[in-house]
C-alpha cells in the first residue's frame, strides 16, 4: 500500500499542548503539518514509535537574544537543544536595527554591555548587510537555521537612529523624533516584526557603563511608538522596569495607558526581588486589575532563579576583587589552575580574603547564604543547608575556603550557583505562585545573552523536570507545563499556527523521555567567533525534535536539517486587530 503520510509518530503519550488530559495515540504528518490525530491506520514513509515517550509542540520561547547569534550560526543552541523550535528575540530594547553606518559601534557596545556578549565576537560575527529592520529581516530569512525565529523591533537601536547623538545623552524626543519613531515601527511591524522591546531599568547598562538610550524616554515617546503598532494593527509590547526607582503605582499606570491608547498587548518582566521580596505580587494585583478592565497585560516569569554561575572561567566569579586572583585573569586555565592548586597561592589569597570577609562579586550578587556549590547533575532549588555559609560552619572553613576548594577540585568546571532573585524563602514557592497565575507567561530565559555568567535557556526542561516531575510538592500536571511552553506563548505573540498539536497546525513536535530528561552541568566552550567563549548547557531525554516536520535533533544530536525559517509577523493569523 502506498504511504499516505510524510510520517507518522505512533503510540506516544500525546500532550498535545491545550493542557487537555494525556492520552495515547498516534500523529500524522505531511507537507511539514499535522494532519491527522489519535488512531492513525494509514502509513507514513517515515514510521516512529513512541511507546513510552511524551509528544508535545515544540516549545516557544518568548525571550531569548540571539540577535547576533542568528546572524552567523545556523544552530540556536543551547535553545534547539531543549526543545525549542521558536525563538523570539530582540527583548529588553536591544537589537542592531535599524542602523546608520556610523552608529554600528554603538549597538555593539549597547548589545554588550546589556547581554554579555562579547564585543570582540560581536564585532567578529556581525558582518552589518542591512541598515533598515526590513534589511535585516532579509538577512535572517536568507539564512537556515534550526529553529524559527521571530524578531522585535528594539527601542535602543530605534531610538539611536532617529536622534543620534541626543539619544545616548538620553535628550527627550521631540515632537518630530516621536513622529518618526511612530512611523518607523509601523513600518518594521508591516515588514514582519512581531514587536517593541524597551527597557527603563538602571540594570541595563552599555559596555562603557552608560544607561540605556531608553533609560529616561517619557511617555509621550512611549505613546508615540504605541501608536506605530496602532497603525499597524499588529505587534506586541515587551517591557522592563525599575518599578521602584520610578514609583511603581505610577510606572504601572503610565504602561497600562500604552495598552489603552494602542490596544495591543503587552508583556512585562517579573521577579521577586531579594530586597524587596513582595512587591511582585502588588504587580499582580495591578496586571488583574488591567485585565478586568479588558486589557491584555501579562507578566513574564521564570520558573526557578536567575542566578549568577561562578566559576574559575565566568566573568563574574567569586574571588573577582581580590588583587592575587585578579592577576590571573588572563591566563588560560591549565595555567591558572596550575598557579591555584599552589598552597603558597591559596594561603596569599585566604590572607586577602581576611581584610573582606565576603568577596567583592558576593557582595554584589548574593551573600554567602545565598551561593550554593552547584552539582552534577544541577540542583537549582538548594537547600539552605548546602549554601557556603552552611557547609563553612560545619566544616571549621571560612566561606572562602570553602568557594576556593570547590572550584579548582574541579579542575575549572565547578561552579557557584548565586540567585539573584526569586530566592528570599530559600525556595521556589515564589516562582510557583507567579507560575500557577492565569496572567503569567513564562520566559525570561535569555537564550544567546548573558554567555560567561548566566545558562537558562534550559528553562523549557526546569518546567517539565522540577515542576512536573521531581518536585516534592506543589507539583504542576504535564499537561499544564506542556501548554505554559506550547500554546500559551504561542498565542500571546500571534502565532496561531503552532504550539498545538491540531489537524492544520504546523508540525513543530517534541518527543520526550520524560523519565530520563535532565539538564546537563553548564560547561564553557570556546566556539565563537574570534575564539569567544560562553556557558552552554545540553539535556538528555530529548529524544526526537521537528520544525516543520523535518527531525533537526535525535537523542540531542543534530541532522543535517536546517528547516527554521524567519517568522514575519505579515505571515501570522493574529486574532488582535
Amino acid at each position: 500500500m502506498k504511504p499516505q503520510y510524510d510520517l507518522v509518530i505512533r503510540n506516544g503519550t500525546i500532550a498535545d499542548g491545550t493542557g487537555g488530559p494525556l492520552r495515547e495515540g498516534d500523529l500524522a504528518i505531511n507537507n511539514g503539518h499535522i494532519v491527522a490525530l489519535g488512531a492513525v491506520s494509514s502509513q507514513g514513509k517515515e514510521e516512529v514509535d513512541a511507546k513510552g515517550l511524551l509528544v508535545t509542540p515544540g516549545f516557544v520561547d518568548l525571550h531569548t537574544h540571539y540577535d547576533g547569534q542568528a546572524a552567523w550560526d545556523e544552530r540556536l543552541v543551547p535553545s534547539s537543544w531543549h526543545g525549542v523550535t521558536t525563538a523570539v528575540m530582540g527583548n529588553c530594547g536591544v537589537g542592531f536595527a535599524p542602523v546608520k553606518p556610523k552608529d554600528r559601534e554603538r549597538l555593539l557596545e549597547l548589545m554588550e554591555g546589556v547581554e554579555d556578549i562579547p564585543g570582540a565576537v560581536l564585532r567578529e560575527g556581525i558582518n552589518w548587510r542591512w541598515n533598515s529592520f526590513g534589511e535585516y529581516l532579509d538577512m535572517l530569512e536568507a539564512m537556515p537555521h534550526d529553529i524559527d525565529l521571530c524578531a522585535q523591533l528594539a527601542h535602543g537601536p530605534l531610538r539611536i537612529f532617529v536622534m543620534g547623538e541626543r539619544a545616548t545623552a538620553m535628550e527627550p524626543a521631540t515632537a518630530e523624533d516621536i513622529a518618526l519613531m511612530r512611523q518607523l515601527t509601523a513600518q518594521a511591524i508591516s515588514q514582519g516584526a512581531v514587536g517593541f522591546s524597551t527597557t527603563r531599568t538602571l540594570n541595563h547598562r552599555s559596555a562603557k557603563g552608560e544607561n540605556t538610550p531608553s533609560f529616561r524616554a517619557l511617555e509621550d515617546e512611549l505613546i508615540g511608538i504605541a501608536m506605530g503598532l496602532r497603525d499597524a494593527g499588529r505587534g506586541v509590547f515587551q517591557f522592563i522596569s525599575d518599578w521602584d526607582s520610578r514609583g511603581l503605582e505610577a510606572e504601572f499606570a503610565m504602561m497600562r495607558r500604552l495598552v489603552e491608547g494602542s490596544g495591543r498587548p503587552l508583556s512585562f518582566s517579573l521577579g521577586q526581588m531579594h530586597a524587596r521580596p513582595d512587591e511582585w505580587r502588588r504587580l499582580l494585583e495591578l496586571t488583574q486589575d488591567a485585565v478586568n478592565a479588558g486589557l491584555d497585560v501579562r507578566a513574564q516569569v521564570a520558573p526557578r532563579s536567575i542566578a549568577i554561575l561562578q566559576g574559575l572561567q565566568s566573568s563574574l566569579s567569586f574571588f573577582c576583587g581580590f588583587p592575587s586572583y585578579d592577576a590571573l585573569a588572563g591566563l588560560p586555565l591549565p595555567e591558572k589552575l596550575a598557579v591555584m592548586k599552589n598552597p603558597l597561592f591559596r594561603e596569599q589569597l585566604l590572607r586577602e580574603q581576611q581584610a573582606a570577609p565576603e568577596s567583592p562579586i558576593a557582595q554584589r550578587v548574593s551573600s554567602a547564604e545565598r551561593i550554593f556549590l552547584l552539582g552534577n547533575p544541577p540542583v537549582y532549588e538548594p537547600s539552605p543547608e548546602t549554601s557556603l555559609q552552611a557547609i563553612a560552619a560545619r566544616s571549621g572553613r571560612s566561606v572562602s575556603e570553602v568557594a576556593y576548594d570547590h572550584l579548582v577540585a574541579g579542575e575549572g568546571g565547578n561552579l557557584l550557583f548565586a540567585p539573584i532573585n526569586n530566592y528570599a524563602g530559600r525556595n521556589l514557592d515564589a516562582c510557583r505562585e507567579m507560575l500557577a497565575n492565569k496572567n503569567t507567561l513564562m520566559g525570561l530565559g535569555d537564550g544567546g545573552a548573558h554567555v560567561s555568567f548566566i545558562s537558562d535557556a534550559s528553562f523549557t526542561t526546569f518546567l517539565l523536570t522540577h515542576w512536573a516531575r521531581d518536585r516534592l510538592y506543589g507539583k504542576f500536571s504535564v499537561e499544564w507545563a506542556v501548554r505554559r511552553l506550547t500554546s500559551d506563548n504561542a498565542r500571546f505573540i500571534g502565532l496561531h499556527d503552532r504550539g498545538e498539536l491540531v489537524p492544520g497546525k504546523r508540525a513543530d513536535v517534541n518527543l520526550i523521555d520524560l523519565d530520563n530528561l535532565q539538564s546537563c552541568t553548564p560547561y564553557m566552550a570556546d566556539d565563537l567567533p574570534c575564539g569567544g567563549q560562553r556557558l552552554l548547557q545540553k539535556a538528555t531525554g530529548y529524544r526526537r525534535t521537528l520544525v516543520a516536520g523535518v527531525t533537526t535533533y535525535l537523542d540531542g544530536e543534530p541532522t543535517s536539517a536546517l528547516p527554521g525559517k524567519l517568522v514575519r509577523s505579515s505571515t501570522m493569523r493574529s486574532l488582535k486587530v
